[in-house]
């Protein structure tokens, strides 16, 4: 059985992955739709993979972010949102909306950490127990790891990238869901099925953006 018109099967859960950073508007309004689909029960399966814009944007020559983290103004949050990702899940959706609203809503600086603390005690997150373990190391490692897997198997370079199986696409939505499920899943849904649905389509963009 289809969706009238488009070809794609009913009730298939959906299984991709969206990188993120804190610092990009488009991440934060791609992950909000997410966030909003998940919260109303849509059939996706997402994982959430960090991607520092800091080391794309590192001058050849230059040591890494991953070698001078302080000097990255994006680390500390993204850092953040791994631990409460891995350590905290049930907390997640609530600490990744709180991280990008202190950036995007009230135009904090990521790289305090009391502004990445209060975030994640807003969301309900022992922000004490996040921030240790960023100090082990452990956590930098594994941005690194992330990082590193889905720019040599996707070719990522930015946020949000969507991917699904071996495809991978860079997409910016100009909309934020405001909440709504139905308009998160919808989004999300659209672009899962344009990249794995339709490889053939490689650029889309207006001419010029609606206000």
């Amino acid at each position: 059985m289809t969706t009238a018109g488009t070809g794609f099967p009913l009730h298939v859960t959906r299984h991709l992955a969206i990188t993120w950073d804190y610092r990009c508007p488009f991440a934060r309004n791609a992950h909000e739709h997410a966030v909003a689909a998940l919260r109303g029960g849509a059939d996706l399966e997402i994982r959430f993979v960090p991607f520092s814009l800091g080391q794309v944007h590192v001058t050849e020559g230059e040591p890494s972010v991953w070698d001078e983290p302080a000097k990255d103004t994006g680390l500390l949050a993204l850092q953040a949102g791994v631990v409460v990702r891995d350590r905290f899940p049930e907390r997640f959706l609530d600490a990744h909306e709180a991280l990008f609203a202190a950036r995007h809503d009230h135009g904090r600086q990521l790289q305090e950490e009391a502004v990445v603390r209060e975030a994640l005690e807003q969301a309900g997150v022992d922000a004490g127990a996040v921030l240790e373990e960023i100090a082990s190391g452990a956590t930098l490692s594994q941005v690194q790891k992330e990082h590193e897997a889905v720019a040599t198997s996707h070719h990522v370079w930015g946020v949000p990238t969507f991917m699904a199986g071996d495809a991978a696409v860079f997409v910016r939505v100009m909309d934020r869901p405001q909440g709504d499920a139905t308009r998160g899943t919808a989004t999300i849904e659209r672009v899962y099925d344009l990249l794995t649905g339709w490889p053939e389509l490689n650029e889309f963009k207006h001419t010029t953006i609606k206000r």
